[in-house]
């Protein structure tokens, strides 16, 4: 079993900044990626950062040069500095992992999700 724990959502006013956390924990034998995608009210869940082992750090254009990701591999941990955030960013904030698991040390899977942690931006 895997599990990704979220930590640091909140309530932040326009311009403000927040950091957020995921702790991946369990049978891991190897993380390729870590990253977070985002769910606001009524819309489909999108892509905003991942940092894989081989491509670095990618970033939905709506977030760059304001967020930036980060992993500390030997805590098996992604932060996600939000900078200058806006009301567009509200949203409940989802990490997601490409893990191998100790039975399958040979074979990653990217179903693996937290549960979310609320952004709330605004006035």
């Amino acid at each position: 079993q895997v599990q990704l724990v979220e930590s640091g959502g909140g309530w932040v006013q326009p311009g403000g900044s927040l950091r957020l956390s995921c702790v991946a924990s369990g049978s891991i034998a190897s993380i390729y990626a870590m990253g977070w995608h985002r769910q606001a009210p009524g819309k489909q869940r999108e892509f905003v950062a991942q940092i894989t082992d081989n491509r670095g750090a990618d970033y939905a254009d709506s977030v760059k040069g304001r967020f930036t990701i980060s992993v500390d591999n030997a805590k098996n941990t992604a932060t996600l500095q939000m900078n200058s955030l806006k009301p567009e960013d509200t949203a409940v904030y989802y990490c997601n992992a490409g893990i191998a698991t100790m039975t399958a040390p040979n074979t990653a899977s990217y179903d693996y999700w937290g549960q979310g942690t609320q952004v709330t931006v605004s006035l």
